[in-house]
């Protein structure tokens, strides 16, 4: 027995021990709240691509429940850090096994899901609603719908009109439009086009949309309000209690309101006028800019013409909803990244040099694409887009039997689907949800402009890329 003892005694120790390291270790916690994550000095949220929750936007995370919580976890002193989940269901199940700390979407408060988390933040209420374009035929009240045509997508909006159709005796003309290749802001853009006259979304949706489209009356609600707001799970009440007391206190914050504006006010367009003198030969102020930088890139200076004029309208003092400044609208962390001194953003020089110096950075990206006006136009969408949502839709092109080198109706048609979440969650696809259709039009416009200015201002040709 008197042998044993030392033994005995060496695997209490050992079970003291790991009782010990189990209490401490953060990864087997049964409790991690605030304070841990305070010790830790990040907040880990997750969320989900979409044009109002979290995307990449010229490179740049955006989003407006990314800026909240990015403001958020400053308020706390603590680095923000996204992952990001394919459907509300999936970030429950993740936030409960405890792969982040925080829901920063607008998760819908069910019964089903207050059993499992505790919603915090602020509670928005959200609601479908008739988009339709202004004007005196706009309808006022949905029983007005009654042999109208409308067109939805599957899901809760295709639900909500069937049940409608039922409540007003029939007669609603409901068209499901199935294809996987049209998203419901799709449909919104046809809806400002005048090709169809009436879609259904939710109303923040609808506002983000109306930025882009001015045209567009999204003021009939179609359905009774759902609650939505962020989540933490149950064993958080400190990091809950802080994220109610954070809201009350900045919600009517300059910078709570900045963000609210930019994905919901303000328009995302800029007003273009016309070239300055055709018959001297000069498109802008900046000609000279132009002539001397595009050499460095063996551009056609009139090409960077176009770029600027479609970014800015040759305004140096302009600043986009997104934050980019300038005559050719650099974001401010390529601008930094570029070289432009801090301050001189909307110096027209500094601002021409460092779009070239970026240019010629994407020239060596796609130098797999050897005829150079093809590989202007991934240029080209790139500055917009950012070059990861290009170089996705290039995997994407490759991956369904498309050329991955040809823009025009290949890659080209690839970037319109990244709005589409089979697309963007698609594995080949490394940045998420992207609303292709400001890029698919940037190129284009560019380019034809570009051909316009060709022909009405005669120098020396010189080839559009290397």
């Amino acid at each position: 027995m008197r042998r044993l003892l030392p033994f005995t005694l060496f695997l209490l120790l050992l079970a003291a021990c790991i009782g010990n390291r189990s209490r401490t270790a953060p990864d087997e916690r049964t409790e991690y709240d605030l304070p841990h994550m305070k010790d830790s000095g990040e907040l880990v949220a997750l969320t989900l691509y979409s044009s109002t929750s979290y995307f990449l936007y010229k490179g740049e995370p955006m989003g407006f429940q990314y800026e909240l919580c990015e403001q958020f976890a400053r308020s706390l002193g603590l680095k923000l850090r996204i992952k990001t989940a394919n459907s509300p269901a999936e970030l429950v199940r993740r936030l409960l096994r405890k792969e982040g700390d925080l829901i920063a979407y607008n998760l819908a408060i069910t019964n089903e899901w207050k059993d499992s988390v505790l919603y915090c933040g602020e509670e928005m209420i959200t609601h479908q609603v008739i988009v339709q374009r202004k004007g005196e035929k706009a309808l006022k009240d949905v029983t007005e719908l009654i042999g109208k045509e409308i067109y939805v997508k599957p899901g809760k909006h295709l639900d909500r009109l069937v049940n409608l159709d039922k409540e007003l005796g029939g007669g609603i003309l409901i068209h499901e439009v199935a294809e996987d290749s049209v998203t419901t802001e799709d449909l919104i853009t046809k809806v400002a086009q005048g090709e169809i006259d009436y879609t259904l979304c939710d109303n923040d949706i609808a506002k983000l949309n109306r930025t882009y489209y001015p045209n567009l009356n999204i003021g009939l609600q179609a359905s009774f309000v759902q609650r939505s707001s962020w989540a933490v799970r149950k064993d958080e009440p400190l990091l809950a209690k802080a994220a109610n007391e954070w809201y009350k206190a900045n919600a009517k914050s300059q910078a709570y309101q900045a963000s609210a504006k930019r994905y919901f006010e303000i328009s995302k367009h800029i007003t273009h006028g016309s070239i300055l003198s055709v018959q001297d030969g000069r498109i802008s102020h900046y000609d000279k800019l132009f002539k001397t930088y595009a050499k460095e890139i063996g551009w056609d200076w009139k090409l960077l013409a176009s770029l600027a004029y479609t970014e800015s309208n040759f305004d140096t003092a302009a600043v986009s909803w997104a934050g980019a400044k300038g005559l050719m609208q650099l974001m401010p962390y390529t601008a930094k990244v570029m070289g432009v001194p801090p301050g001189k953003e909307q110096n027209p020089e500094e601002s021409v040099k460092a779009a070239v110096k970026y240019i010629a950075a994407m020239e060596k990206s796609f130098s797999s694409i050897k005829d150079p006006e093809e590989r202007a136009s991934f240029i080209l969408a790139s500055y917009n887009a950012g070059i990861g949502h290009v170089k996705d839709a290039m995997a994407l092109a490759e991956k369904y039997g498309a050329d991955p080198t040809v823009w025009k109706d290949n890659v080209e048609k690839y970037i319109l689907l990244k709005s589409h979440e089979e697309y963007f969650n698609d594995p080949v696809c490394k940045n998420g949800y992207f609303r292709g259709t400001e890029t698919c039009h940037f190129v284009r416009e560019i380019k034809e402009r570009h051909k316009v200015y060709q022909q009405k201002i005669k120098d020396e040709a010189v080839p559009a890329g290397k």
